[in-house]
């Protein structure tokens, strides 16, 4: 997937600023594709540039002029060619866990640390994901949203968002407290 894909992908919401599609991947796109302001403000001219995306000038009072845009019939084509195309799986590449590979043989007192420090941006990034879910309902059970909802899309990637900071937490956890246990066994030997 190329970050064009993905910008297409979160611009389908409606007609957005630069500032407010960086927002939108901060919120919901960042579960799955990462992208720095400067790359998302590069694609988003390259886009137009290439008529997959139209830019309108809005004229503010007090601030600049702001552009707004929107995915246009071409991009539409473009979103729809690559969603006929196989998904390649995806891949873990993490520094953390190298280093939990390393535990036998390292201090693990760092590593716990770091440890702690990821299940807590998980479990903070799973409240804010399970925040999205519920605003994203409103009143809807989520069985009635999944049946019913205008826009599912983003509702089952931020699911999946979910999902994999749970999971992220609970991992974890758990291999704080196998770290910490095997810490206090071999003081004891």
């Amino acid at each position: 997937m190329a970050l064009r894909h993905a910008v297409l992908a979160a611009l389908l919401e409606g007609e957005l600023s630069g500032y407010q599609l960086t927002k939108s991947f901060d919120l919901g796109v960042a579960n799955f594709w990462h992208a720095q302001p400067q790359q998302l403000y590069a694609e988003l001219s390259r886009l137009e540039k290439d008529g997959l995306i139209a830019g309108r000038a809005v004229v503010q009072e007090t601030r600049p002029t702001k552009r707004l845009f929107h995915v246009t019939d071409a991009g539409l084509a473009e979103l729809e060619e690559f969603a006929t195309a196989s998904a390649k799986p995806s891949f873990i590449r993490d520094d953390l866990l190298v280093k939990v590979q390393a535990a036998d043989r390292i201090d693990t007192e760092a590593l716990i640390a770091q440890l702690t420090e990821r299940a807590a941006f998980a479990r903070s990034k799973s409240d804010l994901f399970g925040k999205l879910l519920r605003s994203m309902r409103g009143e809807r059970t989520e069985e009635e949203f999944l049946r019913h909802g205008h826009r599912v899309g983003p509702y089952l990637t931020c699911l999946r968002g979910l999902a994999f900071e749970q999971g992220n937490h609970d991992w974890c956890e758990r291999t704080i407290t196998v770290l910490r246990e095997r810490r206090q066994t071999q003081a004891r030997e």
